[in-house]
């Protein structure tokens, strides 16, 4: 399905709050990264569109002592799907991600 045609206007508005989302999941991230915003906290937060919608596997790498092999490894484990994305995750998974990563 095609996307529909924008006006100037709409795809600069569009632009800016595309650029607000990844500045809000970055200071996110390092929040994660730096150990004051606990993972579990984000990932309760499936329903806010900025952790929503990004991947699963995008949160679990910013957690300290998970690379890629460790985040891939865990989520086989839990079943999902690497493109999975926070918002689609089910009640067991989420469940299950809580309580491992705390």
């Amino acid at each position: 399905m095609a996307l529909p045609p924008l006006s100037a206007e709409q795809r600069q508005a569009a632009l800016k709050k595309a650029a607000e989302v990844r500045t809000k999941r970055a200071e996110m991230r390092k929040k994660i990264e730096s150990g004051s915003l606990k993972i579990a906290d984000v990932l309760k937060k499936a329903d806010d569109p900025i952790v929503g919608k990004a991947k699963v596997s995008y949160w679990l790498k910013a957690v300290p002592g998970l690379g890629t092999a460790k985040v891939a490894k865990l989520m086989e484990e839990f079943q999902i799907a690497e493109n999975r994305r926070v918002q689609g995750l089910g009640s067991r998974q989420m469940s299950a991600l809580i309580e491992r990563l705390g």
